[in-house]
């Protein structure tokens, strides 16, 4: 274990309402300054929006099962996939890991007893409430529900009479709550880390976390930027994007990905945090190449601010831009590729307990692994002028996403649920809702890659009836992911008020999370401790 000293009196007696902060009720909730209960809300937040956007994805999935008009019209289809991807883009996974996790465990886990600014990391959570009601409020006005996809494209986003200004300002919103964590966990790594704790000390979930901080708080401006430029044409038919009017629609998608390919590292960075820690934890040995893992982290932030354009292969870029932005691409590979080896190398001859946690965590790996050869094959500019705008797009996305972000933020939630509650989820029932999910999940998407390949468009609400077989066999993929994510749900919601009270460390992990009370105490540490040992320094009996 990370050797501590001068933190006698850490431990506590487990108090399983202490963590909540001062006072109770909503109320107390809502004006918490505890980084344990924001982190919290985010979390009940986000589930919330995922359940929802998860229901719209069933109702896309169940219209696509045949050909033909199976439950709704093309106008309302629109709609959902327009809100569905807002939903799980803006509202789950960038938020993400980061937000949630990330707000209760970063200062736990180097030595400090709250973030840098308490009242910042509150607003920043009202901006994510307040913009996400915006976007919902969007769908009840009288203009209707909007209906160009979640990356509101130009023309459709300028030529559409839903409610598109609305949903974009919401957006717009939620983006502060994106910059604000970013500066409050830079300044949380670089003032409060516990003494003795030098970068290099640093646990790795805490390097994914300082690296995505760095890119909410400069690439988010350039999107709240592009969103303003929209509502302004919109509003005032100021010639930005509509040539029509002398604007240019291919600047638009610029600006967007210009941010938006940040945003997929700020999605799955903390992630792959996560997946490091876990995988040290129930390997029970010291990560594999500690120092190449952490430094990824910041090679990631780097190489992905600079291969926005690869998005737009076939939009009249010149060759030359083809060709860099393509070689960006599988460049930004490498720092991935030594995430995954490194974490194979740590298993390798480790004392691997296939826990839940480490069941999602190797179902990571493996769907990542999926999602980035699939993006290689998009990177490469002769199979994207076939691949692009069809249903393999849709799939790589969801391998990465879903396949990355969202099953490491599940490992995250099954690894540190006990710390979190102080309760002990059913095991044998987590195990099966992963297994569910990892069989759901590539019946759904592999299927979808396969349609790609052969050439379904995406976004189509009709489609040939060639296509009908594998489509079939990717809608009822979905009822099985469904079924697991809501057995995965329940079995954590039951542990709250049924499970078994947790240890302190009921894994055996060495981080500072480990060294306090389940749940953790209202400011974490009686004492702040001091650090003398190595950030993964597991007993050497169980060392290979």
């Amino acid at each position: 274990m990370a050797a501590v000293r001068g933190a006698e009196g850490v431990l506590a007696e487990p108090n399983y309402l202490e963590y909540k902060g001062k006072g109770r009720g909503l109320l107390s909730w809502l004006t918490s300054l505890d980084h344990k209960r924001i982190g919290l809300l985010y979390l009940f937040s986000q589930v919330t929006f995922f359940l929802f956007g998860m229901t719209l994805g069933f109702l896309i999935r169940l219209e696509l099962i045949h050909h033909g008009q199976t439950i709704v019209r093309p106008e309302v289809y629109n709609a959902f996939f327009t809100v569905h991807g807002v939903t799980m883009v803006f509202m789950f996974v960038i938020p993400g890991a980061a937000a949630s996790l990330g707000n209760f465990f970063l200062p736990i886990m180097i030595g400090a007893k709250d973030v840098a600014f308490p009242k910042l990391n509150l607003m920043s959570w009202y901006c994510y409430i307040i913009g996400a009601i915006i976007v919902y409020a969007s769908m009840f006005t009288a203009a209707g529900l909007p209906d160009t996809g979640w990356t509101l494209y130009v023309p459709y986003s300028l030529k559409t009479t839903t409610n598109v200004n609305m949903a974009a300002f919401g957006i717009f919103v939620m983006g502060f709550s994106s910059i604000l964590t970013g500066l409050n966990f830079i300044c949380t790594i670089h003032q409060l880390r516990a003494p003795g704790m030098g970068w290099f000390k640093m646990p790795l979930f805490v390097w994914s976390l300082y690296a995505t901080s760095w890119m909410q708080v400069l690439a988010t401006p350039i999107l709240g930027i592009t969103l303003v430029l929209l509502m302004l044409e919109r509003v005032a038919g100021v010639g930005i994007f509509d040539p029509a009017k002398g604007g240019d629609p291919i600047l638009y998608q610029h600006l967007f990905w210009i941010y938006s390919h940040p945003a997929v590292y700020i999605m799955i960075v903390p992630a792959m945090g996560v997946i490091s820690e876990v995988i040290a934890t129930h390997s029970r040995k010291t990560i594999f190449g500690y120092k190449m893992v952490a430094l990824s982290s910041l090679a990631i932030a780097l190489f992905g601010s600079l291969v926005w354009a690869h998005h737009m292969f076939v939009s009249g870029q010149s060759d030359a831009a083809n060709l860099v932005f393509s070689l960006l691409t599988f460049l930004v590979a490498i720092p991935s590729a030594i995430k995954v080896f490194n974490w194979i190398a740590t298993m390798y001859k480790g004392s691997v307990d296939l826990s839940p946690p480490m069941l999602f965590a190797m179902a990571f790996i493996l769907l990542f692994a999926i999602g980035g050869f699939t993006g290689l094959m998009q990177g490469a500019l002769s199979t994207d002028v076939h691949l692009h705008d069809t249903d393999f797009v849709v799939a790589h996305f969801h391998y990465v996403m879903f396949g990355g972000a969202g099953f490491g933020l599940f490992a995250g939630l099954h690894h540190w649920w006990p710390k979190m509650f102080g309760k002990m989820y059913n095991r044998r029932a987590a195990t099966i809702a992963c297994l569910l999910m990892f069989w759901g999940f590539n019946q759904l998407y592999f299927s979808m890659l396969i349609l790609g390949w052969e050439g379904m468009p995406r976004r189509y609400w009709d489609y040939l009836p060639q296509y009908d077989t594998l489509n079939l066999i990717a809608t009822t993929g979905s009822w099985v992911l469904i079924t697991g994510l809501l057995t995965m749900f329940t079995n954590l919601l039951i542990s709250v008020w049924r499970g078994r009270p947790a240890p302190e460390n009921p894994w055996g992990g060495v981080t500072l999370e480990w060294t306090i009370a389940s749940p953790p105490p209202l400011e974490n540490f009686h004492v702040i401790p001091r650090i003398t040992g190595g950030v993964y320094d597991f007993p050497e009996e169980v060392q290979p």
